[in-house]
């Protein structure tokens, strides 16, 4: 009798037994006691005779709880044979949500052991959902706002059944997810929904998911000075929503107005604002927006986006530092790529006015640039409207003040009139960020040389003391003018050459 052979029966004994095999198991166990039972009979040494019975006697014992666990286990089975419910299939305890199916008692499936794992299910490949609304495929059950599980569709073939709230092994409702990307169409049902075709639905989700805004929230209060900006914006896209029987044939509305001014003058508000005061919807564009790595993506980024907004009109297309996107063609440093994307645009505003010729369906493309003299000649042509947002003056600048330090409390010394007047040649962010300055030096003040524990004792009414006169006089000089006036100058000999205020 080989010591090998009955290693190794032995250990195929015991992972059978830890696999769930328990029958298998017990064969081998039998056979290794009946080898050293044969075995210990050819030994003539005492002391070894009795070290192989004590061995002999933990395999028995071995033996005997897998018999107990076996024998257990079949009583299981014949109970579940006599009870009442044994006309429906066990409950998979793997499958998430404790789902529970119901089969034809002649078609019953064999009862698995719990203790052995089942084969992996296949994962199931399901689509993207919509953005604006939760999906629902045949025989799944309908997930409402709350994330709960509402009353199941009904599938042909299969019975109609309502369990109880789905668990998934995290705890976490399954439906939670879908429930919260079809949140925001779920609360308006109503709300018309761009359906895109073919391969252009994730495109369609990346520019829903990107840019589109529905309410902005800036008010023309929420802007200082810039009247005139703010009348032509007005005029441009504002009344002919107001009184559309006016704005027809040769009054028809503008169909593309550029804003050209230095950085930090509002240009991107002023846009914002128009899409609020319109009620319209924001198509917010930035250059990552429209690019893509795939070849001709781009391009089908363009066309869908006024698409979309010819389908959601009225509605405002915002480009944002437009000079990036459409700059002048024909350089030789110019990509292919980058050549297509801008005559795209070209034609697509060309389209946007030309369909309809009701001012409510209207497009509106603004566009903003702190660079008007890269812009392509065709683009600046298209943006018929091109006005020129100017650096505040005294009375903006106070406006201004007066915005940023509503919510700070400022000393009886502070004189907003003299401090407007030293803000002279500032951009709006500038004075913002004077104004921050200002508001964080009695702060500065308080915590100078203390710790990060002494800190925390201090009172609150001691860390928020009024902003004085001194302290904007000494953040107006740590903030310097972003805006030079070679560059005003710039501005001003572009506007004198192809403006159109």
């Amino acid at each position: 009798m080989s010591l090998s052979e009955i290693s190794e029966n032995t250990r195929t004994g015991r992972e059978s037994a830890l696999l769930g095999d328990y029958e298998t198991s017990m064969v081998y166990y039998q056979g290794v006691i009946q080898q050293i039972h044969r075995l210990i009979g050819s030994i003539k040494d005492q002391e070894r005779k009795r070290m192989w019975n004590q061995l002999k006697g933990e395999i028995t014992k071995e033996y005997e709880q897998v018999k107990e666990i076996s024998t257990t286990l079949q009583s299981f089975k014949v109970e579940s044979a006599h009870s009442p419910n044994a006309a429906y299939g066990s409950v998979n305890s793997y499958d998430r949500g404790y789902h529970q199916d119901y089969h034809d008692p002649r078609h019953e499936e064999p009862t698995r052991d719990p203790d052995v794992w089942p084969p992996p299910t296949p994962v199931e490949q399901r689509p993207s959902p919509n953005l604006r609304g939760g999906y629902q495929r045949a025989g799944q059950q309908k997930i409402t706002p709350n994330g709960r599980a509402g009353r199941p569709v009904q599938v042909p073939g299969k019975s109609s059944v309502t369990p109880g709230p789905a668990r998934g092994r995290g705890g976490a409702a399954p439906g939670r997810e879908a429930s919260a990307k079809g949140k925001k169409g779920a609360e308006n049902p109503d709300e018309k929904k761009f359906e895109p075709q073919g391969h252009d639905k994730d495109l369609v989700e990346h520019l829903e998911r990107d840019i589109v805004q529905r309410n902005p929230n800036v008010r023309w209060d929420d802007i200082a000075s810039l009247t005139e900006a703010k009348k032509l914006l007005e005029e441009a896209v504002v009344l002919p929503l107001i009184v559309p029987d006016f704005f027809k044939g040769i009054r028809r509305p503008w169909k593309g107005v550029l804003m050209v001014g230095p950085p930090g003058t509002g240009k991107t508000l002023l846009a914002k604002a128009v899409a609020t005061e319109c009620g319209t919807t924001f198509f917010n564009v930035s250059t990552s927006s429209l690019t893509s790595k795939w070849h001709g993506e781009s391009e089908k980024l363009v066309r869908l986006l006024f698409e979309m907004a010819r389908f959601y009109a009225p509605s405002t297309v915002f480009i944002d530092e437009i000079d990036s996107i459409c700059s002048k063609r024909g350089s030789g440093s110019e990509h292919e790529a980058s050549r297509r994307v801008k005559s795209e645009i070209l034609v697509q505003m060309d389209g946007v006015s030309s369909e309809s010729e009701d001012p409510t369906k209207a497009v509106m493309v603004l566009a903003a640039t702190n660079f008007p003299w890269d812009l392509d000649e065709a683009l600046r042509r298209r943006l018929e409207k091109r006005i020129y947002i100017p650096l505040p003056d005294a009375e903006g600048r106070k406006q201004l003040l007066d915005i940023n330090l509503k919510e700070v409390e400022t000393g009886p010394d502070v004189d907003i009139s003299k401090i407007a007047d030293m803000l002279d040649g500032y951009s709006g962010a500038d004075i913002t960020c004077v104004c921050r300055d200002a508001a964080m030096m009695s702060f500065r003040r308080r915590i100078a040389g203390l710790r990060p524990d002494e800190i925390r004792q201090i009172p609150k009414d001691e860390l928020t003391l009024p902003t004085t006169m001194e302290d904007f006089t000494e953040a107006i000089k740590k903030v310097n003018k972003s805006v030079s006036q070679e560059d005003i100058e710039k501005y001003k000999k572009w506007m004198d050459e192809y403006g159109s205020v």
